[in-house]
């Protein structure tokens, strides 16, 4: 696996770890917001529903919940999220080298 790879899927591990309350605040300096605008993440990407859902692994109907604002993505997810949205290369790399 490429370091930029294993680097993003430390980063994950530790956000998932953060979120479920596994790490002591002090340690990271985070901020996740609570509200994720998924539509304009896509929308800057320049990419349909069905692509996004498939590129990054949501399911089509998950992301239009989001976008509809039916449901929001929870801590985890809003930390992907906002990878995906600040360093998208990085992300399609790590997911296709796995």
């Amino acid at each position: 696996m490429s370091k930029v790879a294993d680097s993003i899927r430390r980063g994950l591990d530790e956000a998932v770890a953060y979120a479920r309350g596994g790490a002591k605040e002090s340690d990271y300096k985070v901020h996740v917001p609570a509200r994720i605008d998924v539509r304009a993440i896509r929308t800057k990407l320049g990419m349909t529903q069905e692509d996004f859902a498939r590129q990054f692994g949501f399911s089509v109907n998950t992301l239009r919940h989001w976008e509809q604002g039916k449901r929001q993505p929870e801590g985890p997810t809003r930390a992907y999220l906002l990878v995906i949205e600040r360093a998208p290369k990085a992300v399609r790399k790590a997911l296709h080298a796995a």
